[in-house]
């Protein structure tokens, strides 16, 4: 097996397709972003890289706020469908029937039929060309509590999450293993050996 060599570009796939809300409860958009991911852990930061052109960006660029929306299975059309039509026109919103729901931590809506958002606040604008990257400190993450299980912790394998990889939009597979899974040590049987009759 050999290798084509391509011109530089964008390859790395798949990647999460986001519906990223901005502005606040009486004026808000909705715009889909594939291009953002997680940065550090301590303090948790994310970024999203936006085109200056899209309507989204004025708002997320005054208001130094923005929430990120995972997407689903379920929510793959109305994605799409925020990524292609202006916010500038349409109320994203009410034309797709999404719920707006208030943040804890800033003055966006979350999406409600999302399982996951991340309420995030600006805290450095990078223009980097095409885009322009907007780094974020992540204040809070509101989860839906359906996918809590009885530990309390949250299982992403019943939300059916989505992502995004050379124009397309896929449904993420089965889980293969765990971090850390390669270099486990198996379990020991601890079983008593039944004594011989």
């Amino acid at each position: 097996m050999s290798k084509v060599v391509w011109k530089s570009g964008t390859f790395e796939y798949p990647i999460p397709a986001v519906m990223v809300s901005c502005g606040n409860m009486e004026k808000s958009n909705i715009i889909t972003v594939a291009w953002t991911g997680i940065l550090n852990t301590d303090p948790a930061m994310v970024y999203i890289s936006v085109r200056p052109s899209r309507y989204s960006y004025n708002l997320i660029k005054e208001s130094k706020e923005f929430a990120i929306n995972l997407t689903t299975e379920s929510l793959v059309y109305k994605t799409d469908w925020c990524g292609v039509k202006s916010g500038a026109n349409v109320d994203k919103f009410k034309e797709m029937k999404l719920t707006k729901e208030k943040a804890n931590f800033i003055k966006c809506p979350l999406i409600k039929e999302s399982p996951v958002s991340l309420e995030c606040k600006v805290e450095n604008i990078v223009n980097l060309g095409s885009h322009t990257m907007f780094i974020a400190r992540v204040l809070s993450i509101d989860a839906d509590d359906q996918y809590i299980d009885e530990k309390g912790s949250f299982d992403i394998s019943k939300c059916k999450l989505m992502a995004y990889a050379n124009g397309g939009y896929y449904a993420l597979g089965k889980k293969l293993g765990k971090f850390g899974f390669s270099v486990q040590k198996k379990k020991k049987d601890n079983q008593k050996t039944k004594p011989k009759k």
